[in-house]
C-alpha cells in the first residue's frame, strides 16, 4: 500500500511579507524553521487583496472575477461562489480524502466547499491558536490511514476592533506574549513614520508572533500524529497587512506575501525560489500532489494556474515572470474595479472606474494609522500623496527597478509607450481568457443562467 499524500494548508489573515528569515523585524521562529525545511517563494502574490475573494481563489484555483466571489461573503455583503464552481476540498473529497477546516472559512456557500467538518469556527476576537492546533491534531489521528486535506484558517493578524486593534488584550494558552516597542518597529514603505503608525505596527507585530506560535504548535501536532513525512505543508496569507496602502490594494504591499512549501519529497531545505507565483497556482499544486484532476467536463478546466511542485528546488525557474491581479469589491458599498499585470520590470493597473474615489476597507478606515494620516497635514502614504492614493487615473504604469514603491506613473510618458502597449495587450488577453464579466463582450444576457 502506498503512503498517503496528505495536505496541510495554513492560511493567515492579513499577514504581510513579515518574516524573520526574510529580513523582517517581526519574530517568527516557527515560520523561519518551516522555511528552513522547505522552500520560501520570495516573489509570491495573491491574485486579489480582499479576504473572501482571496480565499475563494485558493479554494477554486480561479480568479475572483471568474469564480463569482467579487467581495466579502459575510453579513450584508453576501457575495458567493458561482453555483457551477468546483472547489479544491470538494475535488479531494471525491477522490477519497478526509477534509476539514479549522477556524476561519469566510467563503460562501459552505455546501460548495465540501469539507467533511468545520471545527472551531471563527469567533470575533478569539485567537486561541493552541486550541486550533490541538483540535486539528485530534482530527488527524482520528482519520487512521485515510489521506487527509486539513485547512487551518487563522484569524491572526487581522484587526480585532478592541483597544489594541489586534486582540492583544490577554494571555492566550501556550503562547508567550511577544511585545514590540514602537521605537523598534520597521515602518514599511507604504506608510508614514508617525507615532500612531508605529504603535499600530507594534500591536500588529504581536499578533504576527502569536500566529507564528500557532504554526509551531500545528506542526508539532502533525509530527506527533506521525504525518510529518507524508504531508505537503503550505503556509501563506490571504493578502497584505490591514494598513493603508496594503490591504485591498493591488500595489506590491497589498499582494506580495509569504509562501512556504515543505514537501516530503524535498532533497534539501532552506531553499529560496524567485519564481513569480500566484495564488491561482495553489489549487493546481495541491491537486498535483494528491494525483487528482478537475472533472473532465468542468466548465472552468483547465485551471489557469500551474503546479509549483516541479520548481520547489529551482531558485530561478524559466517562464515564471508574470502575475495577474483583480479587484472588484471589498465591502458591498466599496466598488472600485481594477485589473493588473505585474512583471519583473513593470506593474500596470487598469482602473475601470477612475471617476470614483478609491474606497478604504472598513477595518483600515477605523485604524489608528488611518486616523493619524488624516489628522496630520501633508501626511503621505509613503511617497504617495493622500490625494493620489484616493484618486487614480484610468491607467498606471510603474518601472519597478527605478520606482519600486510604484509612485511615478509613466502611463503618459512616450518613452514607455511600447511597454504600455504590450502590458495592455497582455491584460486584455488574460481578461478574455478568464471570462472577466467587466470585459466587453464576455457577459451574455442569454447565457447559461438565463
Amino acid at each position: 500500500m502506498s503512503a498517503p499524500r496528505n495536505v496541510l494548508l495554513m492560511v493567515a489573515d492579513d499577514h504581510g511579507y513579515d518574516l524573520g528569515c526574510a529580513g523582517g523585524a517581526v519574530h517568527t521562529p516557527a515560520l523561519d524553521r518551516l522555511a528552513g525545511e522547505g522552500t520560501l517563494f520570495t516573489e509570491a502574490y495573491a491574485a486579489v487583496s480582499s479576504c473572501s475573494s482571496s480565499r475563494a481563489t485558493l479554494y477554486t484555483g480561479l480568479y475572483a472575477h471568474t469564480n463569482g466571489m467579487y467581495g466579502l461573503s459575510h453579513d450584508v455583503h453576501n457575495f458567493s461562489l458561482r453555483d457551477d464552481v468546483k472547489t479544491l476540498p470538494w475535488m479531494l473529497r471525491q477522490a477519497g480524502y478526509a477534509t476539514t477546516i479549522v477556524g476561519k472559512l469566510h467563503v460562501k456557500p459552505e455546501i460548495l466547499l465540501g469539507y467533511d467538518a468545520w471545527l472551531l469556527p471563527e469567533r470575533p476576537g478569539h485567537r486561541d491558536v493552541a486550541a486550533m492546533a490541538h483540535e486539528a491534531g485530534r482530527w488527524i489521528r482520528a482519520q487512521g490511514d485515510r489521506p487527509f486535506f486539513l485547512t487551518i484558517g487563522y484569524s491572526d493578524p487581522h484587526r480585532a476592533g478592541d483597544a489594541t486593534q489586534f486582540a492583544n488584550t490577554r494571555d492566550w494558552p501556550e503562547v508567550p506574549r511577544r511585545r514590540y516597542a514602537p521605537a523598534d518597529v520597521r515602518v514599511p514603505p507604504h506608510l508614514p513614520d508617525l507615532p500612531a503608525v508605529r504603535e499600530d505596527l507594534a500591536q500588529y507585530g504581536e499578533a504576527v508572533s502569536r500566529l507564528d506560535r500557532g504554526v509551531g504548535l500545528m506542526l508539532a501536532e502533525l509530527a506527533a500524529a506521525g504525518h510529518a513525512d507524508d504531508t505537503l505543508v503550505v503556509y501563506l496569507s490571504d493578502h497584505g497587512r490591514a494598513f493603508p496602502g496594503a490591504k485591498d490594494n493591488l500595489y506590491r504591499e497589498g499582494i506580495h506575501l509569504p509562501l512556504i512549501v515543505r514537501s516530503p519529497q524535498r532533497r534539501a531545505g532552506n531553499l529560496r525560489c524567485r519564481a513569480m507565483v500566484s495564488w491561482v497556482d495553489i489549487a493546481p499544486t495541491l491537486l498535483d500532489w494528491a494525483g487528482v484532476a478537475a472533472p473532465a467536463d468542468y466548465r472552468y478546466a483547465p485551471l489557469p494556474g500551474r503546479s509549483l511542485l516541479t520548481i520547489l528546488e529551482t531558485p530561478d525557474p524559466a517562464g515564471w515572470d508574470r502575475v495577474f491581479a483583480t479587484r472588484s469589491f471589498h465591502e458591498i458599498q466599496q466598488y472600485y474595479p481594477v485589473r493588473s499585470v505585474r512583471t519583473r520590470g513593470h506593474s500596470y493597473f487598469l482602473n475601470l472606474e477612475p471617476a470614483l474615489a478609491v474606497p478604504v476597507a472598513g477595518d483600515v478606515a477605523g485604524s489608528p494609522s488611518w486616523r493619524a494620516i488624516l489628522a496630520t497635514p501633508g501626511a503621505r502614504l509613503g511617497r504617495r500623496t493622500l490625494d493620489a492614493f484616493l484618486h487614480r487615473p484610468a491607467e498606471e504604469l510603474y518601472d519597478l527597478a527605478a520606482d519600486p514603491d510604484e509612485v511615478a506613473n509613466l502611463a503618459g510618458d512616450p518613452a514607455h509607450a511600447a511597454v504600455l502597449h504590450e502590458l495592455r495587450a497582455q491584460l486584455a488577453a488574460w481578461r478574455i481568457a478568464t471570462h472577466d464579466p467587466w470585459m466587453d463582450g464576455v457577459t451574455d444576457p442569454y447565457g447559461p443562467a438565463h
